[in-house]
């Protein structure tokens, strides 16, 4: 809960500052003090009576009170508060955040404040995706502020695409996991794989799957949350960390990530194996582009490395290990085998054929399976919501 917690809501103007009520309304329930601070153009989407109703306080928009003078005093604003969320954070006010520009009470009291500051992006697809939007996203992590990452779904122009705000119910919970004082997995250290592997064929050419790492990276941010120092192996994938404090290390190959978990793991207390490895690459990788002189084409294939088994023979009693299993049939028995055969103290089954689980999806639907061989299953989830699940059961098996 954030019982006590002062906590400023910035609003930009997105069509998303509908949910802006919404979120306030929830922040308020859970017991947090709200001071809204609204910029010109948001108040077009939702009105300050509205904010200030539900927030039990006058919403800010101006640096004047009134025309005697009297000021809002944005630097006593970044030093009162605990938290800062700008949710909607606009294409604009991220640009101006990014690159220092203060021409109104919001963006004066950001660089004002002295607390963590997180902001939920919310625009069209084309936008999200524009190499300048990211570039100010990357500078924002740099700075050491938190994303609360834009979802995929239907936008206000009509596309499907990532680029709606996160739902005010999530925004509450990684606020409350944030700024909670319990952080069961305080003291622990924490390694997370994510994403596929590309297993070259040529300099253009790659054996992959359709792995996003969305689960992986959910996974890692959830453990963060908790307390865990966290180290990130992904293979190649556009997701981005939501924290510069997780160790982020990127790789290519199912070789690369062999290497890189066996140095890793002997100093580590939990690891969960979420990428998608690839099970075959190449015998031999040819040094330039294969050009198509025939019909047919035979690439001989041998077995990458095996990371869960190999982590399971260094594991030492105290080590915590999960892992993922994604079937199409005979779910629950090869789930069973491979926790047994790979020495995990838990695994993850995905089937696919649950409708909005596996690869590609934004949501997620698992079954979490012990040494007992108890079958836990969850609803149909988004994989925020979902790593929270899995991160929860870790800590009901360690304490």
């Amino acid at each position: 809960m954030l019982q006590g917690k002062k906590i400023i809501l910035g609003i930009s103007g997105s069509i998303a500052a509908y949910k802006a009520a919404t979120l306030t309304r929830l922040l308020v329930k859970s017991g947090a003090e709200v001071k809204i601070i609204i910029s010109s153009s948001a108040s077009e989407f939702i009105t300050p009576l509205t904010l200030a109703t539900l927030s039990k306080n006058p919403v800010l928009s101006s640096f004047t009170k009134n025309s005697t003078g009297e000021w809002n005093n944005h630097v006593e604003l970044g030093l009162w508060a605990d938290a800062m969320v700008i949710a909607p954070a606009s294409a604009n006010t991220i640009g101006k955040m990014a690159n220092g520009l203060c021409d109104n009470l919001l963006l004066a009291t950001y660089l004002s404040a002295k607390c963590p500051v997180f902001f939920a992006p919310a625009m069209d697809l084309d936008m999200y995706l524009h190499p300048a939007l990211q570039a100010n996203m990357s500078k924002l992590l740099e700075y050491g502020n938190k994303i609360i990452e834009a979802q995929h779904g239907e936008l206000a122009s009509g596309l499907i695409g990532k680029g709606r705000m996160e739902e005010p119910e999530n925004i509450v919970a990684i606020l409350e996991q944030e700024l909670g004082e319990e952080q069961p997995l305080k003291g622990k250290k924490a390694l997370v794989t994510a994403g596929p592997t590309y297993e070259a064929i040529d300099p253009v050419r790659f054996i992959g799957n359709h792995s996003s790492g969305k689960m992986g990276y959910a996974l890692a941010e959830a453990l963060h949350t908790a307390g865990a120092e966290v180290t990130l192996i992904s293979g190649p994938t556009h997701e981005q960390v939501s924290s510069k404090d997780i160790h982020l290390q990127r790789v290519t190959s199912a070789e690369e990530m062999h290497d890189a978990c066996v140095q890793k793991y002997p100093e580590t207390d939990i690891t969960v194996l979420a990428a998608a490895v690839a099970d075959y690459k190449p015998a031999h990788q040819a040094t330039q582009k294969i050009k198509k002189n025939s019909d047919h084409l035979s690439i001989d294939l041998v077995k990458t490395y095996d990371i869960a088994k190999a982590l399971g023979k260094l594991k030492k009693n105290g080590q915590f290990t999960v892992g993922f299993a994604l079937e199409t049939e005979n779910e629950v028995t090869n789930a069973q085998e491979k926790l047994k055969r790979k020495n995990f103290d838990f695994i993850v089954l995905n089937s696919l054929q649950d409708q909005g689980a596996g690869f590609g999806h934004n949501t997620n639907k698992i079954s979490i399976i012990d040494r007992q061989n108890n079958v836990r299953d969850f609803e149909l989830k988004d994989k925020r919501s979902v790593a929270q699940d899995i991160v929860n059961t870790i800590i009901e098996c360690i304490e």
